[in-house]
Order: C-alpha cells, then structure tokens, then sequence
C-alpha cells in the first residue's frame, strides 16, 4: 500500500512543478551553467598549454552557445574564447580565423582585443597585452622567415588598428634588418604574452565565478570517491572473517584426524605462508554498490584477474627500447635564442621560454656540447 502513495505524491509534486515553472526557464538555466563549465574548461586547458583538449572543448562551448541566448557575460565569454583561440595558435601561419588570408591568428587576436577592454580591470594588463600581440605578430613571421609576412603585417596594422607611432618605428627597422634575435623582440617573447593572457583569465575568473557546476561536480565526485573507500573497508572486513571462520574449522579437522592418525613431524616446514605473497596473487573481491567504480579501481582488479602465468611471461619480457629523438633544426634554434637570451648553463629557465618535446636541461647542456665541437656556436 506504501507504494502506490508515494508513487502519487511524485506524479503530484511533478504536476505542480510543471504548472508552477515553465519548462523553458528550466532548460536555460542548466544550459548556461552548462556553458559556464565549457568556458571555465577552456580557460582550464589554455593554462595547461593542452591543444588538443582545447579544440575539443571549444567545439562544445560552440554548440551550446548556438542554441542559447546569450546574455552579456556569455557574450564577453564567447569573445574570449575566440580570443583564446586566436592566441592559442598564434605560431601556426597557415592557420585561418578571418576570410582575409592575409590575416594571421595573432593579428586576429589584436582586433578582438580592444573588444575585450571593459573585462580588464588592470589598464596597464590591457596596454601590456596590446604591445605583445602588436610585437609577437611581427616576431613570429621573422621566426619563420617570413620577411614579406612581416612587413604586411605591419600596414595592416596601421590601416585597421591604433598602431603607436613609436612601436611602429621600432619594428619597421627590426623587419628592414631582418634581426630575428632582436632584445626588443626577446623581451617581448610569446611566452611572456601566454603569461599575461593567463593573468588576465585569473583576474577575470576570480571577478566572474563560473564554476557552479564544476563545485557540484567534485562534490560527486568526491562523495563516489568516500563510498568506494567504504567499500573496500567492508570488503577487507568480510575476507578476514571468511579467513578466520576457515582457519578455525581446519583446526577442528586436524584435532580429530590426529586423535586417529599422527602426522610426521618436519623439522623445517617447506610449506610457504601467504604472508608475504604480493596482491597480484591473492583472489580478486569485487564489490558492487550504486557508486561508480573508479578508473583506477577497475585498471587495479583487472590486474588481479590475470594469471599467474601471464604475469610472470610478462615480467621477463624486457620493454623495447625508446630511439632517441632527434635534434630538428628549430630545436637547435629554440637552444641557440635560449643561450643568446639567458646565457650559457641557465638551462633551466631556457626550458621554460621555448619547447624542446619533453627534453631536460641534461639533455640540453650535451646539445650544446655537440653545437660546441661541430663549431656551430662559437
């Protein structure tokens, strides 16, 4: 009889929430929090440097903002995410944001920039971005040797932009000398502008919090997280009962079957205890509850699921090799404008302007060495 009633009080309480709040409200609300994640996300993966993930989550903030009536900050949302797009790829020169072919992502990004002036509180963050993205679009096209680029992209810039007439000067005669390691270039690096840019969304996230979802997501998560600890606590429980209830009845067997039969006594027993048997080979336990089971949870028994022989045919198994990588011509550039900037043994603060593929500053102090006995440095 329970059930019945309280399957009337939900259809009840359903009723009274779709005559008292229209459908529509609802689903715009749950869809700008869900916006309001993707936007966070892709603020998130621009700080990591994570192309990729970017790409991805830009693609869904683009979907959802199609389908939604974007209100003011939603706008600004969508214009620094466009933004962060523009400078995300500001070193790919054959990538295109505007029908203009002419218009590099950099250049692009400095139109929307001005755009974007009302989200800075800092005046002088905004003027200090401004300089970089003027800078960077030069700087970039003298990296690839792009002369004519350059130079293009300084009359686009005074046609179309406020261009300083004293920065305008500047890099006209850094392009005419054609000095690709130019200081006034170095000081104004595209690392120096990803720093910026990333100081800018943290001052722009702590003014306009966007993370309503993103907290009752970690709470879930966290709350799965707190049932499989418990889990696994009443599953260790349950095996050392188990183990204790087995061991008391084999006790009982072997006090009645010595009254009977008396067994040989060995002065040192061969038989190997379980004490020091490594996890892999005790029998896997799996306990079901309504939380999710962890990643981690299901990579650790599908390990304890495997044979005992398959682990050991692995374990003598040696891993092949890595072949090492090689040196590119841009990596010995990225080294030599490292050495040129900060000096010959800083090679860790080299390592955090330019991108060497995962290499140490070990590996780039033997690099050196090499350039050094080739007698391409000097």
């Amino acid at each position: 009889m329970d059930e019945p009633e309280s399957n009337n009080k939900a259809t009840a309480t359903t009723n009274i929430t779709d005559k008292t709040v229209k459908f529509s409200h609802v689903t715009a609300v749950a869809t700008g929090w869900m916006l309001d994640f993707s936007f966070v996300s892709l603020c998130r993966h621009f700080k990591e440097g994570e192309v990729d993930e970017f790409s991805e989550t830009l693609s869904t903030f683009q979907a959802i903002a199609e389908g939604h009536s974007l209100k003011t900050d939603d706008g600004q949302k969508r214009m620094i995410c466009a933004f962060l797009a523009r400078i995300m790829h500001g070193k790919d020169l054959d990538v295109q944001f505007e029908e203009d072919d002419c218009v590099m992502p950099l250049m692009s990004a400095a139109s929307i920039w001005p755009a974007l002036r009302d989200t800075v509180a800092d005046e002088s963050l905004f003027e200090n971005i401004t300089n970089l993205l003027f800078v960077q679009s030069v700087a970039v096209c003298l990296e690839k040797g792009q002369r004519s680029m350059a130079s293009s992209a300084l009359k686009w810039f005074e046609k179309k932009l406020d261009f300083p007439q004293n920065l305008r000067v500047k890099l006209s005669t850094i392009v005419a000398q054609r000095d690709t390691y130019h200081q006034f270039l170095l000081s104004f690096s595209f690392s120096r502008l990803l720093e910026t840019v990333r100081s800018y969304l943290d001052a722009y996230l702590e003014k306009n919090p966007s993370d309503y979802l993103l907290q009752a997501a970690t709470e879930m998560v966290q709350s799965s997280q707190n049932m499989e600890a418990m889990g696994d606590v009443v599953t260790r429980d349950e095996s050392l009962s188990e183990t204790t209830n087995n061991s008391t009845e084999k006790d009982a067997k072997n006090k009645k079957s010595s009254t009977y039969v008396r067994a040989k006594r060995k002065l040192l027993s061969t038989k190997i205890t379980d004490v020091w048997e490594p996890e892999s080979c005790k029998k896997p336990r799996v306990v079901l509850n309504s939380q999710a089971i962890s990643k981690s949870e299901i990579a650790r028994l599908t390990f304890q699921q495997e044979s005992p022989e398959k682990s050991l045919n692995t374990s003598k198994t040696k891993k092949p090799r890595r072949p090492p990588k090689k040196w590119t011509w841009q990596l010995d550039k990225n080294l030599k404008d490292g050495v040129k900037l900060h000096g010959v043994g800083k090679w860790s603060r080299i390592l955090q302007d330019y991108d060497f593929e995962g290499r140490t500053g070990t590996m780039l102090k033997d690099r050196w060495r090499v350039l050094m006995k080739t007698y391409e440095v000097s």
